[in-house]
């Protein structure tokens, strides 16, 4: 069994083997999409270097009036309401049967699920289309149901939360009867919460000892897009265990909610949430696509690409090197190191730096030039290369004396010329 543990900021397997969070938002996975197209899916993913599919058992679109592609539903009723104590397990082609082959499948891709027992409007609803339906006995109730289905599957993880604000007494009381639920079971899975936009965990569960890692969702606006690392470092300041980015900027979605401005977030903007968050040692990050999360079929000034053709765009592709670049150094050592950088510049172009045992990565978002501190304990002697995150290619251009300062010019500069400085110590 593929045990997941925390180990300090990160996490790792139970032999030490480090584990970087690399996930994708599927939100309507189990919802939305047959097997055939889940096994395309997943496929897709494990080829690109995804280890992680975050998807909601009880789905946003309507997912419990509106049934799966299988014509079945999650929940039986009960006087006219779908009832959280009543799964629908009926059949081997029941709503759960559905759930149970998607999470089989991820297991043959070593691919972990990450699931949200339901989304938030499900006991939140606010612009959702609901119906509210938990109260906390039900919420235990429902968490015992998932969490003794799954308990024995290694590839979980649980989510609660959902993209809701936890506004009254009765909604942190249905997340901790959620937690109480999977914990009554016997189940170790960990566990964290996914938050609404431009809000973390931290906000209304600090206080949590279910809570096994923070996350934030930094989302889609201009609020926080350009400070996610930012507001890893505050997180980090307010607890002392892993802490990542559950949702940045999403490729093809319109920027800031809003098709009529005419820009989609595209790769450049999932790459600088990625590497900025990396470098402020998060425990991994989310990447996401429009009209993948939603498995969009009808595109649309909103949703602008089917979801299988979104499957191969370049944000995708490239995610991936970024878990290589990660995962090609000393991983637990890895810490944020931003008093390096001297030379600053605001808000998108802000330079973020990270020092691991005998290397430090530099992130430049624009390929802006600065100047760098090259005291890295244990390198007198370093050797300098640029990392190009569009395609995973490191190149060596100098060994540097590793005392005092430097001034560093990345091979391009402009929007979508992004480069990582990578120092490591040869003597």
């Amino acid at each position: 069994m593929k045990k997941l543990c925390v180990k300090g900021r990160y996490l790792s397997f139970a032999d030490n083997t480090p584990f970087l969070y690399a996930g994708d938002t599927a939100w309507e996975l189990f919802h939305r999409v047959n097997r055939e197209d889940a096994v395309y899916y997943i496929e897709n993913r494990a080829r690109q270097g995804f280890n992680a599919v975050q998807a909601v058992a009880l789905a946003e679109f309507e997912g419990l009036t509106v049934p799966n592609a299988y014509g079945r539903l999650p929940l039986k009723f009960t006087d006219g309401l779908p009832d959280p104590a009543l799964p629908d397990t009926d059949g081997d082609y029941s709503y759960w049967a559905h759930v149970d082959y998607i999470v089989s499948l991820a297991q043959k891709h070593n691919m972990f699920i990450v699931m949200l027992p339901a989304w938030g409007d499900k006991f939140n609803k606010l612009w959702g289309k609901g119906p509210e339906v938990f109260n906390p006995s039900n919420a235990y109730t429902y968490a015992r149901f998932i969490a003794e289905r799954y308990r024995d599957e290694w590839n979980i993880i649980w989510m609660l939360g959902g993209d809701r604000p936890l506004d009254t007494p009765e909604h942190r009381a249905i997340i901790d009867g959620m937690a109480r639920g999977i914990h009554d079971t016997g189940d170790t899975h960990l566990i964290t919460f996914h938050p609404v936009g431009c809000r973390n965990s931290l906000d209304w569960l600090d206080d949590a000892d279910y809570i096994d890692f923070h996350t934030a969702q930094t989302s889609h606006s201009a609020a926080q897009c350009y400070k996610s690392d930012e507001i890893m470092l505050k997180m980090a300041q307010k607890s002392d265990k892993p802490y990542m980015d559950s949702e940045s900027r999403y490729e093809d979605h319109p920027a800031c909610f809003d098709a009529s401005l005419g820009y989609l977030w595209n790769a450049d903007d999932t790459r600088q949430n990625t590497y900025w968050n990396i470098t402020a040692g998060a425990c991994g990050q989310t990447y996401g696509n429009h009209c993948i999360w939603s498995f969009n079929d009808k595109p649309s000034d909103y949703f602008t690409y089917n979801w299988k053709d979104a499957l191969t765009h370049p944000g995708a592709e490239q995610f991936g090197f970024a878990k290589k670049l990660r995962l090609s150094r000393d991983f637990f050592s890895l810490r944020p190191a931003n008093d390096m950088v001297k030379t600053h510049y605001p808000s998108m172009g802000h330079i973020s730096a990270s020092m691991g045992d005998r290397y430090a990565y530099i992130y430049s978002p624009l390929g802006l030039p600065f100047a760098a501190d090259l005291k890295i304990p244990g390198g007198k002697v370093l050797r300098a290369a640029w990392f190009d995150p569009r395609n995973g290619e490191e190149h060596v251009f100098a060994i540097l004396n590793g005392e005092g300062a430097e001034y560093f010019v990345p091979p391009t500069t402009g929007k979508g010329n992004d480069w990582v400085l990578i120092l490591d110590a040869v003597k």
